[in-house]
């Protein structure tokens, strides 16, 4: 990795990004917004502000850990904001009032209980279905080239792979329970052992105020970061709660489906950022980190966020308890887990051309037309067709996933020390 020095206007663009959060933090602790689609408005501004500062010194602390690690760092912290925003939800929905009388039977469903999936379903759909065509298909027009990816990339596969498997359950059984939070965490950090010290490359220069903070002096760096990290990680969780609930009333207001407000609008306001850094070091050249950092933000979601909703959701209602899923929002696992499991397939053989991400692209953009249960069933099934022809036509798909199996044992025996 390369470091020289930058113009001055990468201070600016971090000065902007601090701007932006500043409303949030007024109005969140000094000031009062009449309506509450101001308050979607001025707190998620917000929120894209600090995730921005969160993206930036994430991808700054490759200087100081390994670059596996970093990549991992990078998605954790810049779905932060989605991590808030979803438990935010879920805490929201054990404390509903109605709730206890219909986990008793004697009532009906409150609808604050549809909410917490809608946000996790978005984002994931959005980070694969969005994210990961866009990496492939910029650099193609770019470049004229497919992206190539590394073996490194086989625990992110690997692991992603087998969330998307046992979510099978979780859709099966119409909740997600505790036991849920024990196995999809010991993935997660299976995963987080395995590429602590990994060796993804980040090829040329580091690019803009990234740049900017790696070249400083250790001292005044690792000062920057902490000062960085602690101040995003604060603003998004502070404003978190106040966005959630202004897009809920919002969609009151407005008569707007508040279960799609949620779906969309949330994560595209904490997905953003790290998105549009994907596609930056993409038109860089570099779409291996861009696309490493999204995979690794996908095993994220699909595992510690999946995870953590009951922890909340329990913690809201005072007991422990499983987090229900009605029929809609089994409907939407159905649909992301099958995105999942053909995502996964269609980049374990690590080359990915404009012709396979667009067929995860364009089914993507279609599916948010027709909103209906019965629609995300077909577009799943079409998702589990698409997969099967895949493995069955392309041998190549298949080998792939059996390579990266492979990789896989040969990165935890490597990891542990075993020959």
């Amino acid at each position: 990795m390369r470091l020289r020095g930058y113009p001055i206007k990468n201070w600016y663009f971090m000065g902007i990004a601090v701007a932006m959060t500043i409303p949030a933090v007024l109005y969140r602790t000094m000031l009062h917004l009449p309506e509450p689609w101001m308050e979607s408005i001025v707190f998620g501004v917000g929120i894209v502000g600090a995730a921005f500062l969160l993206a930036w010194a994430a991808e700054a602390s490759q200087v100081e850990i390994s670059a596996g690690l970093a990549i991992a760092v990078v998605a954790l912290l810049t779905v932060l904001p989605e991590y808030a925003v979803d438990m935010t939800f879920a805490w929201k929905a054990g404390v509903d009032p109605a709730l206890p009388a219909f986990l008793a039977g004697t009532g009906p469903e409150p609808s604050s209980l549809e909410l917490p999936a809608a946000n996790l379903t978005g984002g994931n759909r959005l980070l694969s279905g969005f994210g990961w065509p866009l990496v492939v298909l910029l650099f193609f027009w770019r470049r004229k080239e497919y992206v190539h990816l590394t073996k490194e990339i086989a625990p992110e596969v690997v692991v992603l792979g087998l969330a998307g498997l046992y979510s099978i359950l979780i859709f099966a059984r119409g909740e997600i329970a505790l036991w849920d939070t024990g196995v999809l965490v010991i993935l997660f950090f299976i995963y987080l052992w395995l590429i602590s010290n990994a060796k993804h490359e980040h090829e040329g220069e580091m690019i803009g105020p990234p740049g900017v903070i790696a070249g400083l002096p250790k001292v005044k760096r690792r000062l920057l970061l902490s000062v960085l990290f602690i101040g995003a990680g604060a603003i998004v969780g502070i404003a978190a709660e106040p966005f959630a609930e202004g897009l809920v009333h919002t969609g009151e207001e407005f008569g707007i489906d508040r279960f799609i407000l949620v779906q969309w609008l949330a994560p595209l306001a904490s997905e953003a950022p790290e998105i549009l850094v994907a596609a930056i070091f993409t038109l860089r050249g570099n779409p291996l980190f861009g696309m490493a950092a999204l995979v690794s933000a996908s095993v994220n979601q699909w595992t510690l966020l999946v995870a953590s909703l009951p922890v909340a959701f329990s913690l809201g209602l005072g007991e422990a308890h499983s987090l229900p899923l009605n029929d809609r929002q089994q409907a939407e696992i159905f649909l992301t887990m099958t995105q999942i499991i053909f995502a996964v397939v269609l980049i374990a053989k690590l080359r990915i051309g404009w012709m396979g991400a667009g067929v995860l692209g364009l089914v993507f953009v279609t599916h948010l037309v027709f909103n209906s249960t019965e629609a995300r069933y077909v577009y799943g099934i079409i998702f589990l067709v698409l997969t099967a022809g895949m493995l069955v036509i392309q041998p190549e798909h298949a080998a792939g996933l059996r390579d990266r199996v492979f990789d896989f044992r040969d990165a935890i025996k490597e990891r542990a020390g075993i020959t």
